[in-house]
């Protein structure tokens, strides 16, 4: 047997070299060109520089099939440029399926990224098994200057931490 490790930090290296897989959606893809910026933060608040996001999510018609992967950057921060997800066919709310992985972490976390204002949020099932004082942590929220930009914080414990599912 071996000791258990850490899952980073080493993703600069080939797993996150290509920028393209920032982008979800082909220049084809239909549907609302949206940004999605992630800024992923440590319990104290401070940026993790060293981490890595993978997206999950569907296409307009609520299809799955958008991948992407980023590093995250000296602020801790990643922008993907995708399309902004239809419901899926199983009558969840628009959302996106995100794994973090960062230093510290035996295995990765997974989250979702819901977006502020859907009409559908009330209905979600999955957002429903949440409390409800911890749905925030779920919502991404449009930039007020940027409005084709949502801003998504995850925050890995602490005050605010981000609620993350066992999947």
């Amino acid at each position: 047997m071996s000791p258990s490790q850490t899952i980073g930090p080493f993703f600069h290296f080939c797993l996150t070299a290509d920028s393209a897989l920032g982008s979800l959606a082909g220049p084809d893809a239909k549907g609302e060109r949206i940004r999605l910026r992630f800024r992923l933060l440590d319990g104290d608040g401070a940026p993790v520089p060293d981490g890595m996001l993978e997206l999950w999510q569907a296409d307009t018609a609520g299809q799955y099939g958008g991948f992407g992967r980023l590093a995250t950057d000296s602020d801790g921060v990643c922008l993907f440029d995708t399309v902004y997800p239809g419901r899926a066919p199983d009558g969840k709310a628009s959302h996106i399926s995100v794994s973090v992985f960062a230093r510290g972490l035996l295995d990765r976390l997974c989250t979702r990224v819901y977006f502020e204002g859907d009409p559908a949020l009330d209905g979600d099932p999955v957002l429903a098994l949440v409390p409800e004082d911890r749905r925030q942590t779920l919502i991404a929220r449009r930039d007020a200057e940027d409005r084709a930009q949502w801003n998504f914080d995850i925050r890995l414990q602490g005050e605010q931490e981000t609620v993350f599912f066992d999947i």
